[in-house]
């Protein structure tokens, strides 16, 4: 029986198997590995064979651990039973100075690289898809819109290198958050490493080698949950720039605007009842999971203040808080991909609006122009063009009836200053220097 939507609907393959319960156990085992290999190397525990650890846990099932867990009201004290059942000589020594969180967060850490792993080689391709878009349509001129009306023209390569910038700063801000939670946790109860005395600080060298995890510098009981709301609300920036595009392809789908449509299939229904519709589902599933990722910062947030060197208030919370963060953002940009891929560019539309838009929205050229070329102080210019376009819906419709804007400006001035395409202002080039910042951070 399926409960959770994410082991159906949402999230691919890949990524479910990265956060499973079956991998993290795996990861767990992998960390009591390398903890057993460090004990022997050292001479701490006798000439056991480490790997033992690893051939038990081939074997051991989910439902075999939840089963031991019911009878000892401890998960990896199950787990680790049902390990030790299978293990010669080395399962005497299997946890041996360890705490749970050690194994638990370090396997953590391990699934946390993993997983955004696939996450940046997955954003990588959506920013070259936008950097593709932005410099094709670099010099395309459309409305520039700012509360939802018409401001001054923008290129719709400027629109799509806006996004290009936003998605490579989370990129950056994943890979910055990612030095600080994906590190090794190996200190044992409340942290102080008492258990494995003088060599403590060799066992802790060995295992971070043998895994490739920097270790924390310091730690309670349990790994620093300030780095784990971090990473979690980096996955929900992430998330929330996805909504955004999202949220501006089905702005501009709506049929008056028309100028961005997300593309269906010939087969594809819109609505069960209204037969004509062809709804932007993508882009509102997007936005509709960007929700979900969101309010799972708070959960992580309040796992920060925990009692002490250690509570337990944050376990139960995480088990749905982190895979489901990543799951989240999976299923995102996997939609992203999709929208991309099928979004249909209307120029035609765009240029439409372009004339439609006409003078109106060049207004604020023509305020400067009347200061800087007639000498008209800046305020009594924009108090000057705003009653043109108010009164005659145009700049120049209100020369023509003779506004008093007309004592200043010549048709021949007005024809040039309504050009919008020569008042793209950098677009063209801001462009290609978003462009350039994004692939110096998908590279580096």
């Amino acid at each position: 029986m399926h409960v959770c939507p994410f082991e159906w609907r949402y999230g691919t393959e890949e990524m479910r198997k990265i956060v499973s319960h079956e991998e993290r156990l795996k990861k767990i085992a992998l960390v009591e590995y390398a903890l057993l290999r460090a004990l022997k190397e050292l001479g701490i525990i006798p000439e056991v064979d480490p790997e033992e650890v690893l051939k038990a846990a081939e074997d051991v099932s989910v439902e075999e651990v939840e089963a031991l867990e019911k009878e000892l009201g401890h998960d990896i004290m199950a787990y680790l039973e049902a390990l030790r059942r299978r293990m010669g000589e080395a399962g005497k020594y299997l946890h041996l100075g360890a705490t749970s969180y050690d194994v638990v967060d370090t396997a953590w850490a391990l699934t946390f690289r993993e997983a955004l792993s696939k996450i940046y080689k997955d954003l990588k391709e959506i920013i070259e898809k936008m950097i593709e878009m932005s410099i094709r349509y670099r010099d395309l001129p459309m409305v520039g819109r700012t509360h939802g009306q018409w401001a001054v023209p923008i290129t719709l390569g400027f629109k799509f290198a806006n996004y290009v910038y936003e998605l490579a700063r989370s990129y950056e801000r994943l890979k910055d958050a990612e030095k600080r939670v994906v590190r090794l946790k190996l200190s044992g109860a409340v942290g102080t490493m008492a258990s494995w005395g003088e060599l403590a600080f060799e066992v802790e060298r060995k295992v971070s080698e043998i895994l490739g995890l920097e270790p924390h510098a310091i730690s309670t009981q349990v790994a620093p949950r300030d780095g784990f709301a971090e990473l979690v609300s980096a996955l929900a920036t992430l998330s929330s720039v996805l909504d955004r595009f999202a949220l501006e392809v089905r702005e501009l789908s709506r049929p008056e605007i028309g100028e961005l449509v997300e593309g269906v299939g010939r087969r594809q229904v819109g609505s069960s009842t209204m037969p004509h519709k062809a709804n932007p589902v993508t882009a509102e599933k997007i936005s509709g999971l960007a929700k979900v990722a969101r309010s799972l910062v708070i959960g992580e947030l309040e796992n920060v203040p925990l009692w002490h060197e250690r509570d337990l208030t944050n376990s139960s919370s995480e088990r749905v808080i982190l895979p489901h963060a990543f799951l989240t953002v999976d299923e995102q940009l996997k939609s992203m991909k999709s929208l991309l891929n099928k979004l249909r560019v209307n120029e035609e539309a765009i240029r439409k609006h372009l004339r439609e838009a006409g003078c109106q929205i060049l207004a604020e050229r023509v305020m400067i122009y009347l200061t800087l070329k007639k000498g008209v102080a800046r305020n009594d210019a924009h108090r000057m063009v705003m009653d043109a376009v108010r009164e005659h819906g145009d700049v120049s419709k209100a020369v023509e009836a003779g506004h008093e804007i007309s004592k200043h400006l010549s048709r021949e001035e007005l024809e040039e200053l309504c050009d919008p395409e020569s008042y793209l202002g950098m677009a063209p080039r801001l462009v290609e220097r978003a462009v350039e910042y994004a692939r110096r951070v998908v590279s580096s």
